[in-house]
């Protein structure tokens, strides 16, 4: 099945130009992350990222857990979102990427808010899990075959109320007729939010997709 355009390059344009606009620094790591990294489109967009700061800011979140930190975009851009005093736990298994990534929270307002786990997402959040860490927001943003395990990892973690959002959850529009095993592991993992009784939910068509689910109970 051929990839689905969910919005045209005309809308999309529109949708840019009606988000607030990108700090410069923002600008910088983009094109330095297209320049020189291999898989690029893996960093959020614009406005992706402008969404996950203002989901920061109405949820009132004081700790954030990313997985999957690539080029660090979508960190900086929820860091930016925190409090003072806020702190945001990244994880990742590339030491490529993410060096790129420590270079601009470096230069970054906010990268004292930042920790990076450099390692297997899975064991690192197991641990996080194990030793009783709680956080308001995670966002997933790594292996698409282990969302459901990630899943499982998180909720716990979050209180009633909290949050936690899926990246690339309309998989290009191939949900629809999955093929491949990334795919049919989106399938899944959409599947299991929705009949999961503990959330509500809400698939956004926001970029490739977005699960946007709130914890209601434990």
């Amino acid at each position: 099945m051929a990839d689905i355009t969910l919005l045209s390059k005309a809308l999309t344009a529109y949708v840019h130009d009606h988000t607030t606009p990108e700090a410069p620094i923002f600008g910088e790591l983009r094109e330095e992350t297209h320049a020189d990294l291999s898989s690029p489109q893996m960093q959020v967009g614009r406005v992706e990222g402008a969404f996950l700061k203002l989901m920061v800011q109405v949820s009132g979140a004081r700790r954030v857990l990313e997985i999957g930190t690539f080029s660090g975009y979508s960190a900086m851009a929820m860091a930016s979102g925190l409090p003072e005093g806020g702190e945001l736990i990244t994880c990742d298994v590339d030491p490529e990427a993410t060096a790129v990534a420590r270079r601009y929270w470096d230069r970054s307002p906010w990268g004292d808010k930042i920790t990076l786990r450099l390692g297997d997402a899975k064991q690192t959040v197991a641990a996080l899990a194990e030793a009783g860490e709680r956080f308001d927001m995670v966002f997933i943003d790594a292996d698409k075959t282990s969302y459901q395990r990630y899943w499982d990892l998180v909720l716990p973690m979050l209180p009633v109320g909290g949050i936690v959002l899926a990246d690339n959850t309309l998989w290009s529009g191939r949900v629809l007729a999955p093929e491949g095993e990334s795919c049919r592991a989106i399938v899944a993992f959409n599947q299991q939010v929705r009949e999961d009784p503990r959330v509500e939910q809400v698939l956004l068509s926001v970029r490739d997709g977005i699960m946007f689910a709130r914890k209601l109970r434990d």
